[in-house]
Formats: C-alpha cells, structure tokens, sequence
C-alpha cells in the first residue's frame, strides 16, 4: 500500500547546499511545483547575483514567487506569507504537489509555523529613527531595545537588523508588542522537511565557485544595470545602497565596484567573507528548526 503524499515538501538548508537541485529533482518526480522562499528572489533585475532560477529550469518546473517586485519597492514578511499560503492553495487545488525551497529563515518558519505577520505599511519616520538608533549605539543596543519592550520576541534573529527595526516601527505604530501580533493559523498541511546540508568547507568551496561563475555571467553588469535603474527612478547611488534589496549578497560590494570604489578583487574578499559569515547564521537558524522538526516522522536531513 503506498503512502499518502505530503501537502507540502519543505527543502531547506544554507546557501550552496544544493537545494534548488534536490528540489527540481523531487518536483519532476513527484509532479510538483516550486514556491521560492528566498527574499531576494522576489526582486526584478536581480537575477545572476541572487542564484535566480534560470529561464530552462523555470520551463521544466513551474515556480512561484519569482519577480514580484521592483528592487525599489516594498515587500514585507506579511506580503509573503499571504502570496505563499496562497500559492499551496494554487498548487493543490491543480492536483500538484508544493515544494517551499530557499534559505531564508524567517519564510520558512513564518509560513510553516502558521504566523499571521500584521500588514502594517511601513512609516519611513520610525524606520530612519531606529536605523539611526543603531548606528550611533549599535546592533545589540537594538536587539536589547527590542527586547526591553518585547521580552517574547526572542525568536527575532539580533544579526538582521532590518527585522529588528521592523519590530520596532510595527510596535510603535500599533502599540502592540510584537509577539502578540504573531497570531498563528497552521497551514494543516501533513509537511515533509528535508534538510539538505553538506560539510562546511565544502559549503564555502561551492559558493567559492558559484561566487566565480555568476560573475562570469555578467554580474557586474548586471549591478551596472540595476544603479542605472535607480538613477532613472530619481535615487542616488547612496540612496540606493540602502535599499533592502541590496542587502542581497554581494550587491552592495559590485555597486562599489561599478562605482570606482572598490576593486573586484577586494569586492571578491569581501563577499566571499560575507557569504560564510551568513553559511553559519543559516546553518545556525536552520539546525535550530531542524531540531524541533525531527520529532516529526517526515522530516529528513541529506546532503546534496
């Protein structure tokens, strides 16, 4: 007698893992179709330097949550929990199976946690106000200001201070503590969860690589593209490195380049430094879920 099928496969892990490979694999063999769970992968003109999937893979498989945004416009935690429930929805009612693939963390767990995030629009006046907190006092100082008003939203990783900033703006505005706001509503979907993960050092000789090839591809220009881009939409160069977008990996350190300030090997060093800093911050977040999935009978972790 066969198994029933899962609701919902969750391939997870940190960046060079080999996720989306695992994923395309299982999603012909299962009759799937891809849902991203990478922030960056939600951004227009942002293909080569965020890993996007390429046109041939987007053939073979259907994906979901792919350019949905102008990398100068707003996206939140609440707009992709809502598009993401929505998209299962899609997929299942189509007789298809959801695969969720990407790093980012906190998709991952808002959406298979049931979190209800609070679409509240953003206000740039709090938002400048506790970005200039932490500038002048520092990241901790922020986490510990988070922390003093919430004692319960430990949950929120202290090292992105972009999600400590949107607590922060979100509890102002509402006058609500930000772990009341997480009101939850399971997907009651029966979840699979891989965990694909390899050993660190190969971890970094992958993204050492990868790193190489996408700027064979034509990152540079690409980055050249996008600064032309926000200048026809009115910002500064300086503005636009400040955007959330650019946060992306290695973005910020092409721009530089581009610029004239920074050469592409200093740019590599860099981003090779910034990439490993963030392999051991998912493998971090990630193991921590893992831990609590693996209770569960249909969770697994592989390597690639």
């Amino acid at each position: 007698m066969s198994l029933p099928q899962p609701g919902l496969i969750a391939v997870i892990g940190p960046t060079a893992a080999g996720k989306s490979a695992r994923a395309l694999a299982m999603a012909g063999q299962v009759g799937g179709e891809i849902i991203s769970a990478d922030s960056r992968h939600i951004y227009r003109r942002m293909d080569i330097g965020t890993n996007k999937p390429t046109p041939d893979e987007r053939r073979r498989i259907p994906h979901h949550l792919l350019d949905l945004r102008d990398p100068d416009e707003e996206f939140s935690l609440a707009d992709y929990v809502l598009l993401a429930r929505r998209a299962i929805e899609d997929v299942r009612a189509r007789g298809r199976i959801p695969l969720l693939v990407g790093g980012t963390g906190q998709y991952v767990r808002a959406l298979l946690r049931g979190w209800q995030v609070p679409a509240v629009p953003p206000n740039d006046a709090l938002r400048e106000r506790w970005a200039a907190f932490a500038s002048e006092h520092g990241e901790d100082a922020l986490y510990a200001e988070l922390l003093r008003r919430d004692p319960g939203a430990t949950f929120i990783d202290k090292r992105n201070a972009r999600r400590v900033i949107r607590a922060l703006e979100v509890m102002e505005a509402t006058g609500q503590r930000w772990s009341d706001l997480q009101r939850r509503e399971p997907l009651n979907l029966k979840v699979e969860t891989i965990y694909v993960n390899l050993p660190r050092e190969e971890l970094y000789a992958r993204a050492d690589a990868r790193l190489m090839t996408m700027i064979e591809q034509g990152w540079l220009d690409e980055t050249r593209a996008l600064l032309d881009y926000f200048a026809s939409r009115g910002l500064s160069a300086e503005a636009a490195l400040r955007l959330p977008a650019m946060s992306a990996l290695g973005y910020r350190e092409m721009a530089r380049v581009v610029l004239g300030d920074m050469t592409l090997d200093d740019a590599i060093a860099e981003i090779k430094r910034a990439t490993r800093r963030f392999i051991r911050m998912q493998d971090a977040w990630f193991r921590k879920d893992a831990a609590s999935a693996a209770t569960d009978a249909h969770f697994s972790t592989t390597g690639a």
